[in-house]
């Protein structure tokens, strides 16, 4: 106990999660918000235990931990890392700005679910003080490792109130996410788009479909070694064609089937029985975030029966709320998914770099918000 009767607080970084344990990890995460499951205990060890993540891949764990009389109060999954690869928020520019302006941009440090472009949790507490806490932690650990800045990615509302009052600047992007409102079928859902574009989603179903596919959605011990086979081949397929070499390794999914398999859905499509592509999504209290998608055999509107639409089915039936395709991609309007603003929020430690990129961020928020309103207008929905 403190002089003016406060209670102690001690923040401190650990190099794996393990150092907590999942009890105490998923205790601070639920804390924070329902079930996320790319700040669950599961999704950061598989990712540290099959080395996707580790100081020679320039991903550093340094979790922040947040004490009072030795007992945990909160945590952030936290990373020293020497690059920005794999993040979905893009700095590179910020780090040329500042390397030719005579500073050194690496190593920063990441605040976020790695290679993972989902909302959710980052301040693993309940709101409140310790959740203020960890924030402007998150600027003394900066400080102490002389890092140039910390970077707190796709935060939800109540981190982005934190962080702001830390003293953090804030940054938007754009994604695009469907909306259950209510639908108890696909054929609801349907419905409620414009004639036109009704028609075009019930003939992509179909075209995709009519070389003899069948599509399965699988779920925990429904998804057979030979789908974790055919799938490896995807993401490998994928991953070099955006970003040159696949962030995870196969020991990441092997270890993610086995800890998270009822959280994870797996949408595979066949052709005489053998997988020709597939998608992985991960099954949140009320979303669902299709992370992976790849093929070895290329059919028209396939990518969207997979990906999206039977998404979209799946969080029908199972009443979900929202479901989260991922990065990029304005061809998701036309499949009913609308144009959101994701946050992210960042600490800049050198002064005169921290008022440039402020005066950046707030001509880009600016920018955002009317590219919204821009994209919001090609919602195939009926008009009122």
């Amino acid at each position: 106990m403190m002089a003016d009767g406060s209670v102690e607080q001690t923040a401190r970084t650990i190099s794996s999660v393990r150092e907590v344990g999942r009890e105490a990890w998923d205790a601070c995460a639920l804390a924070a918000a329902p079930y996320n499951p790319f700040v669950s205990f599961d999704f950061l060890d598989a990712i540290e235990q099959s080395k996707s993540v580790c100081p020679e891949a320039g991903w550093q764990p340094m979790h922040l931990v947040l004490e009072e009389q030795g007992e945990i109060k909160g945590v952030c999954p936290l990373y020293a890392k020497g690059h920005s690869q794999g993040e979905y928020i893009f700095d590179h520019h910020w780090a040329d700005a500042y390397a030719r302006a005579g500073g050194r941009y690496y190593p920063k440090l990441l605040c976020a679910a790695p290679f993972t472009p989902a909302n959710g949790p980052r301040l693993l507490a309940p709101e409140g003080p310790i959740r203020n806490t960890l924030a402007a932690a998150l600027a003394q650990v900066c400080a102490q490792m002389t890092a140039s800045s910390v970077h707190v990615n796709f935060v939800n509302d109540a981190d982005k109130k934190a962080l702001s009052s830390a003293g953090f600047l804030e940054r938007t992007g754009i994604q695009y996410h469907w909306f259950n409102k209510g639908y108890e079928t696909f054929d609801d859902f349907l419905g409620a788009l414009a004639s036109r574009k009704r028609k075009a989603v019930k003939r992509e179903r179909r075209d995709a479909v009519e070389s003899g596919i069948k599509i399965k959605k699988l779920i925990g011990e429904e998804i057979e070694e030979r789908h974790w086979n055919a799938f490896w081949i995807f993401y490998q397929d994928t991953g070099a064609r955006k970003w040159g070499t696949p962030y995870l390794t196969r020991t990441f999914f092997r270890l993610a089937a086995q800890t998270m398999g009822e959280k994870i859905l797996m949408i595979v499509a066949e052709r005489d029985g053998e997988p020709i592509a597939g998608a992985l999504n991960f099954i949140g209290a009320d979303t669902l975030y299709g992370r992976y998608w790849g093929c070895t055999e290329h059919h028209p509107f396939l990518h969207f029966e997979v990906c999206y639409h039977q998404a979209i089915e799946f969080a029908i039936e199972r009443s979900l709320h929202c479901v989260e395709a991922g990065a990029q991609g304005e061809h998701k309007i036309a499949r009913g998914y609308e144009p959101v603003a994701t946050h992210s929020s960042h600490w800049i430690m050198d002064p005169g770099f921290r008022d440039a990129i402020a005066r950046y961020l707030e001509a880009e928020r600016q920018q955002g918000e009317e590219e919204i309103d821009i994209l919001s207008q090609y919602a195939p929905f009926k008009k009122c």
